[in-house]
């Protein structure tokens, strides 16, 4: 919940008690900043507003206003003032001190729970630390969880962080650490596998986008056994996200435990990936394969090198798509109808594409 959104229940809150009582309402910080009001502000009350906060008074009277203050554990001071013509201002005052006090404090609890996260997935806390806060806020430890980072297009996409909030369960929790991704921690049963977290991830993203018309990317990592284990699968959520770019770039989820060969390949380094494209390239990939090569390559790999339905898949007769992969042949001299030569070809191009990754991260 932010800030501005509790301000406008505390409003919500005070227009109400001013229907039913005819009572007017002000919350305003220490600094003398108006939170919440049902009244126009006043120059006039500026200055015994901030003689009144800056006093150890709890309460007091003058020239018909009561002054009160709102403390939420103990710590920065509010002072609310409750102006009326009926003889229950008083008593009216104290019921808006109550529902003020629950309400910061709800926010300031949200806050706090959300602090903790960001620098637990961070991996900005000790270990005693972890614990100790977890227990302040109220947090199992040794239960385990699914960490779900939520990859989204657009910059602070609030209508998806809503509907991923709406989704919590009363032990879930959601939180942000950057402008381009929601991260969701969500208490799973202790026999739960990656196929489940798989089920959790399709459900995420059906329902994000049918309801939030937002094209989203969803990784995650291992189940976290415990509170302590949470940071590492944020890493791992993060890793499948950026590994599955590289190379899978049409999937919109990425499982760390489903990475294939791309995991081995985003560990290589690059002097290594270099000597072997010129092993198998003399230097790079040939500039005489084109843009539609590529694509005949790739759906004759995605039909496990049956000529046949590429053809079909590709509106092309059989003899035309052979004549392409002959020519990708003379090219490149690997042939790509053999198991070998075509499981070399594959592995080259996710080669390349991963340099290239890495040469533009470089230069950003």
């Amino acid at each position: 919940m932010s800030f501005l959104k509790i301000n406008q229940a505390i409003q919500k809150a005070f227009r109400e008690l001013k229907t039913i009582a005819r009572t007017e309402f002000q919350l305003f910080d220490s600094r003398g900043n108006a939170l919440a009001s049902t009244k126009p502000l006043c120059k006039d009350q500026d200055e015994p507003l901030m003689a009144f906060l800056d006093s150890p008074a709890q309460g007091q009277e003058l020239d018909g206003v009561h002054f009160f203050k709102v403390r939420v554990r103990g710590e920065e001071d509010y002072a609310l003032l409750a102006q009326g013509s009926g003889e229950d201002v008083y008593m009216l005052g104290k019921i808006a001190v109550c529902q003020a006090e629950n309400l910061l404090l709800a926010y300031r609890e949200r806050q706090d729970v959300n602090s903790f996260l960001q620098n637990l997935i961070l991996d900005n806390l000790l270990w005693v630390d972890i614990h100790n806060r977890a227990k302040q806020l109220k947090i199992e430890v040794g239960v385990p969880r699914g960490v779900f980072v939520i990859e989204t297009k657009d910059e602070s996409d609030n209508r998806a962080l809503e509907i991923v909030k709406s989704l919590l369960e009363e032990k879930d929790y959601c939180t942000t650490v950057d402008v381009h991704s929601i991260i969701m921690i969500k208490q799973l049963d202790k026999e739960a596998d990656s196929q489940e977290m798989l089920s959790i991830s399709r459900m995420l993203l059906d329902m994000l986008n049918s309801e939030a018309m937002s094209r989203v990317r969803i990784g995650f990592g291992n189940p976290a056994r415990e509170l302590t284990d949470v940071s590492k699968a944020y890493k791992e959520a993060k890793l499948a996200l950026e590994v599955s770019s590289i190379f899978y770039g049409k999937q919109t989820i990425a499982a760390y435990s489903m990475l294939g060969i791309g995991r081995i390949i985003y560990q290589l380094p690059i002097k290594l990936c270099e000597m072997f494209i010129d092993e198998i390239f003399g230097g790079e990939l040939p500039e005489e394969i084109d843009q539609e090569a590529l694509n005949t390559i790739s759906q004759f790999f995605e039909n496990n090198l049956n000529v046949s339905e590429t053809a079909r898949q590709l509106y092309v007769h059989r003899n035309t798509l052979v004549y392409r992969l002959e020519k990708i042949e003379k090219i490149t001299g690997l042939d790509i109808r053999s198991f070998e030569d075509a499981m070399t070809f594959r592995i080259a191009l996710m080669v390349i594409d991963y340099m290239k990754y890495m040469k533009e991260r470089q230069q950003k």
